[in-house]
């Protein structure tokens, strides 16, 4: 179970090296099979994905693309509950996301000059939804709703078929609410391969996002160049700060909400209190016994949990810098005085009332977040992460008459004269 580690200078950041490591060393053997699959999905395309599938998911779909009238039956085949629940979600992660969208813009300047900036949605975006016990229909929502505002032509949607061949019904319920525009029956490695390149039946597309499992996070990896991608990801993370206010059960709670995701997951609480250390072990304890996953939960908190009782929160603070958690609790008295202080986290939940699971499903804020201390310089997904830019200039002969010495001098101080009888011809006959 979960350990104490009091803040000496060296015992927590020991520590959190150890924490660090855990999802640092790149696996050689599943680089050489996922580039064997890449490498045989680009040479025979179809051919290859449906062999994989059948492979890896034991038979091939009756369908490798979802009919459109598949995809709504599913709203009707699920629990209209959960039907309702999606569509809360979606609204609220549309309100969010909305408030990010960039607008094009130009500005003009003396001599007739005009610059500006032109914004748009990327053409095509793959995304990758995981099949199986690990089907998430969250994360088709927190991925294909940011697309679609960032104005995004075509999203195309890859999952792997269930055991029977047929796609998921919650996940198809969650593509067509978020508006996905087509979906496959194909997972793994092969999926992502036949996004990044294209097979006779899926289109290549520019961009793949979306969450999966070892193979296909390498494959994003090496596949990139080719493709842009989200990010990759490691194991789940959470820092929980908290002073004496904090209430024990809520922490507990909080903690093992991460721990359940995999061994390699990593909780922290980071307190000023070594009596609510030791209450929230005692927690930890007691409500475990009641969670489907505790074998993970035990493991996890083992192998990359602790409780870090340091003297301040000045010290508390110091170290949710330096670790840059996916997910940040501040369970203090007053959390918004932490808020300017906390510059390195993928998102920073606020008060006792306002947990992980929060921001995983429902608040509007995305969950496709940084980690492995990535934090300090990647951001959430977001809309920017669905659009291009591109910049435009304007000049009249009279402006660029008026700065071509400048230019010139730049050009020839670099070696490259090219560049600078590029200018010096338009005016040669002029002066």
């Amino acid at each position: 179970m979960i350990k104490i580690v009091k803040a000496d200078g060296k015992a927590e950041y020991e520590f959190l090296a150890a924490v660090r490591e855990r999802s640092s060393d790149t696996d050689r053997d599943v680089t050489v099979i996922v580039s064997d699959i890449i490498n045989n999905v680009r040479k025979n395309g179809d051919k290859a994905v449906e062999e994989y599938t059948i492979k890896f998911d034991g038979k091939a779909p009756e369908f490798f693309e979802v009919p459109k009238e598949e995809i709504e039956r599913s709203l009707s085949a699920c629990d209209p509950d959960f039907i309702q629940t999606l569509e809360k979600a979606a609204a609220n992660i549309s309100d969010f996301h909305k408030r990010q969208l960039q607008q094009s813009w130009l500005t003009t300047k003396e001599n007739g000059i005009i610059l500006g900036q032109r914004v748009r949605g990327l053409e095509r975006v793959g995304l990758y939804v995981p099949g199986g016990t690990a089907a998430y229909p969250s994360s088709v929502l927190m991925n294909a709703i940011p697309a679609k505002i960032a104005g995004v032509k075509e999203l195309i949607m890859v999952t792997p078929p269930l055991k029977n061949g047929k796609p998921n019904p919650n996940i198809m319920a969650a593509a067509s609410i978020a508006g996905v525009d087509r979906v496959f029956l194909m997972g793994g490695a092969q999926a992502v391969a036949a996004l990044a390149y294209g097979t006779e039946s899926v289109p290549k597309v520019d961009k793949i996002v979306g969450p999966g499992n070892i193979f296909v996070a390498t494959a994003k990896k090496l596949v990139y160049g080719i493709v842009d991608i989200d990010m990759i990801a490691g194991p789940s993370e959470i820092l929980v700060l908290a002073d004496e206010s904090a209430d024990p059960k809520f922490l507990a709670a909080d903690l093992m909400s991460q721990a359940e995701h995999d061994k390699l997951a990593s909780a922290i609480l980071v307190t000023t209190s070594q009596k609510l250390a030791e209450e929230t072990i005692t927690e930890l304890d007691r409500q475990i016994k009641t969670l489907s996953r505790a074998e993970i939960i035990d493991q996890s908190l083992t192998d990359f949990g602790a409780i870090i009782v340091c003297d301040d929160m000045d010290k508390a603070v110091e170290m949710a810098n330096g670790l840059a958690p996916e997910h940040l609790e501040v369970c203090c008295e007053n959390p918004m005085e932490y808020v300017g202080k906390l510059d390195n986290a993928g998102s920073v939940f606020l008060g006792n009332y306002s947990p992980e699971p929060l921001g995983d499903y429902f608040a509007g804020p995305n969950h496709v977040l940084p980690t492995s201390g990535t934090a300090r310089f990647f951001s959430p997904l977001s809309v920017d992460s669905f659009i291009k830019k591109s910049s435009f200039i304007y000049y009249t002969e009279s402006a660029l008459k008026a700065d071509k010495d400048d230019i010139v001098r730049f050009a020839n101080t670099e070696g490259l004269t090219a560049h600078a009888n590029s200018i010096i011809v338009r005016f040669d006959d002029n002066e």
